[in-house]
C-alpha cells in the first residue's frame, strides 16, 4: 500500500494531540460540576447576545460553544469528508469498502440495542446517541500502540470515523430537526448554490466562502436546522480538487520579479500566486482544524460533559434504560456492529484490509470505536429536553466511552503481543513471516 499522504498524516496527529486535551477538559468538567455550588451552570447558563439594529441572537455560553463554535468543528468534518471523496482514501474500491461496511454495523446494531431497551418510551427517540465514534479518542489511543507503521491501522479507522461521521450528520439533519421556517431555509439553499457557483467557477480565495459560509450559518439558525450542518454544507463544497497548473507559472513568473526587486506589491502578488496553487480545502483544513482540535472541542467538553454525580444520579442511571441503552450500545455494539460489517466485507470479498494490518486488531480498533464521546454529548442536547434524561443519557455516555478505552487498550495490548500490527521487514527488506499459532494463514 503506498505511504500515507502528508496532508492525511497531519490529520491524524491533530486529532491524536486533541484526544489528550479532550480527556483533560473531560475530567475538570465532571471535577468542576460537582464542586459544591452551582457555578458550572451558572457560568455556562450565561447570556450573550449578537445585534443588528432589530435584530439580533441571544444564546447562553454552552449554546453559543455548541451552535456556533461547534460549527468550526463540523466544518473541519466536512472538509476532510470532501477531500476523502475527491482525492482521498473514499475513492479507493475495495480497500473503502470495509471500513464503509464496518461504519454500518457500527451504526446499526448500537441503535438497535439502544432502541430495544428504550422502545414504546419516551426515550425511543435517543437512537442517534451511541451510534457515533469519536475520532479524536480513537486516534489518539490508537497513537500509543504499535511502533511499526501504526497509520496504516489508524488510516483504516480514520476512513470508518469519516463514513460513520457522514452517517451522524445526515441523522443530525432528518432525524433531530424541529419545525422549519421556510423563508430563511430558502435563503439557506439559495446561499448554498452561490457556495456551488463560486466552486463551479474555481474561485479560490477562502475569504468569499468564508463570507457566504458566515451568512448561511445565520440563515440555516433562523430556518430551525442545527446551524452546525452548515458547517459541513461549507466544507463538503470548498474545493479539494488539484488547481490549474496556470498558477504554477504564476508563481515562477511573480517569484522571479520579486527575486530582481523586493517590493510590497510584489511579495504580496507572490504570495497571493503561492496560495493560489495550493487547494481551498488544504488551505482552510490548515487554518482551521488545529484550532477545531485543540480548542473548540476541548471547550465543548468542558461545557457539556459535567454532570452531577452523587448517590442519587448513580442510582436512578443503574435502573435508568437510557443510561443502560447508550452504555451497551456503545461498548457491544460498537464491538460486534463494526466486527460483523467488516466480516461481512472480507467474507463476501467485496473488500479487503488496507496496507498490512492484521484482522484481529479490527476487534480491538472495533472496542476503540465506543467511544462516543463529542457528536454523542451533541446529539443528546438535540434528542431530550428533560434535564434528568439528559444527565442519564450523559452519563451512560462517559462510563461507556470510558470502559470502551479500556476494554479495546486491553484487546489491543493483548493481540498486539502475539501479533505484530504490520509484518517484520528483514534485513534485505523482505516481509518475514510470524510464527507461531497467531500467524495469519491468508497472508503470504
Amino acid at each position: 500500500m503506498p505511504l500515507v499522504p502528508q496532508p492525511v498524516t497531519r490529520f491524524l496527529v491533530t486529532e491524536a494531540g486533541s484526544g489528550f486535551l479532550l480527556l483533560a477538559a473531560a475530567i475538570a468538567a465532571l471535577i468542576w460540576a460537582n464542586v459544591p455550588g452551582d457555578s458550572y451552570e451558572t457560568v455556562w447558563e450565561t447570556t450573550a447576545s449578537i445585534r443588528l439594529g432589530e435584530w439580533g441572537i441571544t444564546l447562553d455560553l454552552r449554546h453559543w460553544v455548541n451552535d456556533a463554535a461547534m460549527a468550526i468543528f463540523f466544518l473541519t468534518v466536512g472538509l476532510e469528508i470532501n477531500r476523502e471523496i475527491t482525492v482521498g482514501e473514499l475513492r479507493r474500491g475495495r480497500y473503502v469498502l470495509t471500513p464503509i461496511f464496518g461504519a454500518a454495523g457500527g451504526v446499526i446494531v448500537p441503535a438497535l440495542i439502544y432502541y430495544a431497551f428504550n422502545a414504546g418510551t419516551p426515550a425511543e427517540h435517543g437512537w442517534g446517541i451511541p451510534i457515533s465514534t469519536d475520532t479524536a479518542f480513537l486516534l489518539g489511543i490508537l497513537a500509543l500502540f504499535g511502533p511499526r507503521c501504526p497509520d496504516q491501522l489508524r488510516l483504516f479507522f480514520l476512513t470508518l470515523a469519516i463514513v460513520d461521521d457522514i452517517v451522524a450528520i445526515v441523522v443530525m439533519a432528518i432525524f433531530y430537526t424541529p419545525a422549519l421556517s421556510m423563508v430563511p431555509l430558502i435563503v439557506a439553499v439559495a446561499l448554498t448554490g452561490v457556495l456551488i457557483l463560486l466552486r463551479w467557477a474555481g474561485v479560490w480565495q477562502l475569504r468569499w466562502y468564508a463570507l457566504v459560509g458566515i451568512v448561511l450559518w445565520f440563515a440555516v439558525y433562523e430556518s430551525g436546522i442545527h446551524p452546525t450542518l452548515a458547517g459541513v454544507v461549507i466544507g463538503l463544497i470548498v474545493p479539494a480538487t488539484p488547481v490549474d497548473p496556470r498558477f504554477l507559472e504564476f508563481l515562477r513568473f511573480y517569484g522571479r520579479g520579486l527575486i530582481e526587486r523586493a517590493d510590497a506589491a510584489r511579495a504580496r502578488l507572490t504570495v497571493l500566486a503561492a496560495r493560489a496553487t495550493v487547494p481551498a480545502n488544504d488551505r482552510m483544513q490548515d487554518a482551521l482544524h488545529p484550532f477545531s482540535a485543540y480548542v473548540i472541542v476541548p471547550i465543548f467538553a468542558l461545557a457539556n460533559a459535567g454532570v452531577v454525580i452523587n448517590q442519587e444520579s448513580l442510582s436512578r442511571a443503574v435502573q435508568s434504560s437510557v443510561t443502560i441503552g447508550v452504555f451497551v450500545g456503545l461498548v457491544v455494539g460498537k464491538t460486534v456492529g463494526i466486527s460483523l460489517g467488516t466480516a461481512v466485507a472480507l467474507w463476501t470479498k467485496l473488500g479487503e484490509l488496507p496496507g498490512r494490518v492484521r484482522y484481529g486488531h479490527l476487534i480491538g480498533g472495533a472496542a476503540l470505536a465506543g467511544i462516543g464521546f463529542t457528536i454523542s454529548l451533541f446529539i443528546t442536547d438535540l434528542a431530550f429536553d428533560d434535564p434528568v434524561v439528559i444527565a442519564d443519557a450523559k452519563l451512560g455516555v462517559l462510563v461507556g466511552s470510558a470502559v470502551a478505552a479500556v476494554i479495546g487498550s486491553l484487546f489491543l495490548r493483548y493481540l498486539g503481543e502475539r501479533l505484530p500490527l504490520c509484518m517484520v521487514e528483514d534485513d534485505e527488506g523482505v516481509p518475514a513471516l510470524p510464527t507461531g499459532p497467531w500467524r495469519d494463514p491468508t497472508r503470504p
